[in-house]
């Protein structure tokens, strides 16, 4: 439990959960809100009008990815926050203002959604890269779920509380307290211990130069390529819920409040998602893909559920598959990339979620309108398969995944792929793609010596000094890799233990594969280093000492 909840114990994240709790309550408030005014207030039930919302609102984040990652690159980022924030909370006054007095029309609406959109293209990369400022890289992949978990701790609570509030006062005053809400996080951002932030190195040049660099580094990383690829079908054809939840609900004859109700029992399957993530020590590929194929198999029971109350149930599968496919895939992104380049990747990472919604709404709105509510949740099922098999393919053409009969049960099959190998496997026979941990050398500051950092833990040569003299977690930089240090024997510092390496295996880094070691620029990749190799598991896969 301690280990689930560990970024808590940093003041400044503390303080910046509570916030976004209380601020995310409001706008899943407010996303209820404006999804049942365009379905039923100012249209008569038309899923397409609320397919456009979603285009609408959605769109600018994959317009507007090059300047949004910059802009989170170079610019304070509890600055750019405060900002972002003030013109939401404004937006939000701005509409339930126009309700209220009973003059919004359906265009006031659209409006509204663009304007949010661009407002939260800039918003998203920086608030979710200003994690690392919170807690560090060590804690970034437990603050990343803990974020996760928060979010949809305010699905579980917001869309119940707007569904009762737009039946006893109405649409308007649901985005007046959401605007309310915002004064949370601001006061937050305010409140924060600036002296404990951990400051990412900004990005220096020219505008354009920064925008090709996250363009180019993406393109290097092929298991990244496969994550937005994944994450594009489901934010396209299968996360679309304020259709699925609004359609339903009209489906089976129920008002705003069982509406609300749909999108807090999804939030339950949603939020055990993200405090199981939170439990583990690192994200992992095969857990997206897994994730992907069960979100499939959950969007397809949902579909034929015969009841409000049996279809309401089978959403919390959907949910759970949701935030676990996302919250993984969101943790790895974050915490395999370069961090003078992670704002850019995150813009992406964001514009393709968000910006594939402009492509699948209106598609999935046409389809409710044309062959009834329960396609909705035909087309997801597809999605979620479609992009399980792009996973698979990559995992068999690019990782060489293989079943084998497991050679001490004949009934067993045993998986593996690099990164995985058969128990006792040499690591010479992994081939190049088989360091898949991130690695990189770590200059000492004020005259401490250079060290290996491998998936967080410390390794330096044992013939310089004694292993507790390595600094804990310095400024980081590539160096070149000396072609002498395959010859050295490496130490185990991490946890201020003085045990030595099993053995200290040979992996050969060519200079065609950056992609197997992101943290280290291809011009370092001189020769060959020593490091302990460990598995996907954690499983010390190293060659024992003949």
């Amino acid at each position: 439990m301690k280990a689930m909840f560990r970024s808590l114990s940093s003041f400044n994240y503390r303080i910046w959960f509570i916030g976004a709790l209380v601020s995310n309550i409001g706008a899943w408030m407010q996303a209820t809100t404006q999804d049942w005014v365009v379905l039923v207030d100012l249209t008569d039930n038309d899923a397409l009008a609320v397919g456009t919302t979603m285009a609408l609102q959605f769109g600018p984040q994959l317009l507007m990815v090059p300047i949004s990652g910059y802009i989170a690159d170079h610019f304070d980022r509890r600055k750019i926050l405060m900002c972002t924030q003030s013109a939401l909370m404004l937006l939000a006054a701005g509409l339930g203002i126009l309700l209220l007095t009973g003059v919004a029309e359906l265009w006031h609406v659209f409006v509204f959604a663009f304007t949010l959109g661009v407002v939260n293209a800039i918003d998203t990369p920086a608030r979710q890269v200003f994690v690392s400022d919170l807690v560090g890289q060590e804690n970034m992949a437990n603050a990343v779920s803990l974020n996760s978990a928060s979010f949809n701790t305010a699905r579980l609570i917001g869309p119940a509380v707007a569904g009762i509030l737009i039946a006893l006062v109405g649409s308007g005053w649901v985005f007046m307290i959401n605007a309310v809400s915002f004064l949370a996080v601001l006061t937050v951002l305010i409140s924060l211990r600036v002296s404990e932030l951990h400051r990412s190195p900004r990005a220096t040049g020219s505008p354009i130069k920064n925008i090709v660099e996250g363009f180019l580094y993406v393109r290097a990383r092929p298991d990244l390529t496969v994550i937005f690829v994944i994450v594009f079908i489901m934010g396209a054809f299968g996360m679309n819920f304020p259709i699925v939840a609004s359609t339903m609900a009209v489906e089976f004859g129920r008002g705003a409040s069982e509406y609300g109700a749909l999108s807090s029992i999804l939030a339950i399957g949603s939020l055990t998602g993200a405090l199981l993530a939170a439990r583990r020590a690192r994200p992992q590929m095969r857990i997206v893909i897994v994730a992907a194929g069960l979100f499939g198999t959950a969007s397809t029971v949902s579909g034929i559920m015969p009841t409000y109350i049996s279809f309401a149930i089978s959403m919390i599968l959907v949910g759970f598959s949701t935030v676990t496919l996302l919250t993984t895939a969101n943790s790895y992104v974050q915490t395999t990339s370069d961090p003078i380049i992670r704002g850019r990747v995150m813009a992406l990472y964001a514009a393709i979620l968000m910006g594939s919604t402009p492509v699948g709404s209106p598609i999935v709105g046409w389809v409710a309108n044309a062959f009834g509510a329960r396609w909705t949740l035909g087309v997801g099922a597809m999605a979620g398969f479609a992009a399980c098999a792009v996973g698979l393919g990559w995992l068999i053409v690019s990782r060489k995944l293989r079943l084998h009969r497991d050679p001490e049960s004949r009934w067993r099959l045993v998986v593996t792929h690099f990164g995985k190998p058969m128990p006792g496997a040499a690591p010479s026979s992994l081939g190049r793609m088989g360091l898949t941990t991130p690695i990189q050398v770590v200059h000492g500051e004020n005259g401490e010596r250079e060290y290996l950092d491998v998936h967080g833990k410390a390794f330096v040569p044992a013939s310089t000094s004694e292993p507790d003299a390595a600094p804990r977690r310095p400024d980081t930089k590539p160096l070149p890799v000396p072609d002498d240090a395959r010859s050295e024997t490496a130490t185990n510092d991490d946890a201020g233990s003085r045990e030595p390496c099993a053995e200290t295996a040979s992996v050969g880094l060519p200079q065609s594969a950056p992609q197997a070691v992101p943290f280290i620029e291809p011009e370092t990749l001189t020769g060959q280093i020593r490091v302990q190799y460990l598995d996907d598991d954690g499983e010390d896969r190293t060659a024992p000492r003949p």
